[in-house]
């Protein structure tokens, strides 16, 4: 396995990390104002994720720095033809984090209603706008012979993209309702275990729709390796099961297929796509590739070095924090978010 594959892997694993965990943050946030009744309850919601939200993110700027490192014809080209959405992205994002940080500041209702709804809308937006690139990649996208992007923002808004869209938001509300059932307590952890069998069925609805679709605007399930649709058909058995487990009051194991589900999606996308980055879906022959749109060798190897050196030590990190953190919320023990 030469370097450029080692690079596309471990940024897989990074975006794959990122889904699993900021997707149960997207879910809570988009869950907040209509499970906590009143502000104490939704004070509790958002401390389930207050150790962990902040930390879940480093694992997109870690992904986002890998790619600008190792493939920076990648990255110029994402951010140029996805501009305009990672603009949006990054205005929900920062609206999301002054909600964690603001709400507090001031005891009015209005004043925590109103963050609450931005937390809530901070993160409906980039679930959703993650949803749509992903579909994007995976359809594929107007890239001319010198690797810029030749399209506009609407080229971006494909039914197959909006489908990925939503997909990707109700399969983050179910992760979100299910990691709730694991970190509350009292009535909160029975609105949670109730939200989580009223979300089940459309998740499955629209990632069986959004699997089937892709069989028919995209090449990832038509390509020399297998494995592809062997990941997709597990993704699948782990999102059915989720929802035996649910019903069945097994919260852990439900949180375990969700957490499932994500990652073997996501690693349906990466392999699919796998040697390309990004389609062109003007000329195959245009896609970005890990070897047309990497960084020189030598730049790979001294990246390689320190991944080795600093990755573990992170990793060990954000273990400990959930370790630390890991007894049910109550209303009685809180901090003040």
């Amino acid at each position: 396995m030469d370097l450029n594959t080692v690079w596309f892997s471990l940024i897989a694993v990074l975006f794959i990390g990122f889904f699993f965990l900021e997707g149960f943050d997207y879910g809570v946030g988009m869950l907040l104002p209509f499970l906590g009744r009143g502000d104490n309850e939704r004070r509790v919601l958002l401390n389930t994720i207050g150790p962990f939200w902040d930390g879940n993110e480093v694992w997109l700027l870690t992904a986002g720095g890998a790619m600008f490192a190792a493939f920076p014809h990648w990255y110029a080209t994402m951010f140029s033809g996805f501009y305009l959405a990672l603009i949006l992205m990054l205005f929900a994002l920062i609206i999301r984090g002054a909600g964690f940080e603001f709400r507090s500041k001031i005891g009015g209702p209005r004043w925590r209603g109103l963050w609450d709804w931005a937390i809530f809308g901070g993160s409906l937006a980039p679930a959703l706008l993650w949803g749509v690139a992903i579909g994007n990649l995976m359809r594929g996208v107007p890239i001319g012979e010198n690797m810029n992007y030749a399209g506009t923002f609407w080229d971006l808004l494909r039914p197959y993209a909006l489908l990925g869209g939503m997909a990707f938001v109700a399969l983050f509300l179910l992760h979100g309702a299910v990691f709730l059932s694991l970190r509350t307590e009292g009535s909160l952890l029975a609105r949670s275990r109730r939200a989580s069998g009223i979300l089940w069925l459309p998740a499955v609805v629209l990632v069986a729709l959004f699997i089937v679709a892709g069989y028919f605007v995209t090449d990832l399930f038509a390509r020399a390796s297998a494995f592809p649709t062997a990941a997709s058909l597990m993704a699948a058995v782990a999102l059915l099961l989720a929802g035996w487990f649910v019903r069945a009051k097994r919260d852990g194991w439900a949180f375990v297929m969700t957490g499932v589900t994500i990652t073997l999606a996501a690693t349906t996308v990466f392999t699919g796509l796998f040697p390309r980055l990004m389609i062109s879906s003007l000329n195959r022959d245009w896609s970005l590739t890990v070897y047309n749109a990497s960084s020189s060798p030598y730049t790979l190897q001294v990246m390689a070095i320190v991944a080795l050196i600093f990755v573990p030590i992170v990793l060990l990190y954000q273990g400990w924090t959930y370790w630390v953190f890991r007894r049910r919320v109550g209303a009685t023990r809180h901090l003040e978010y």
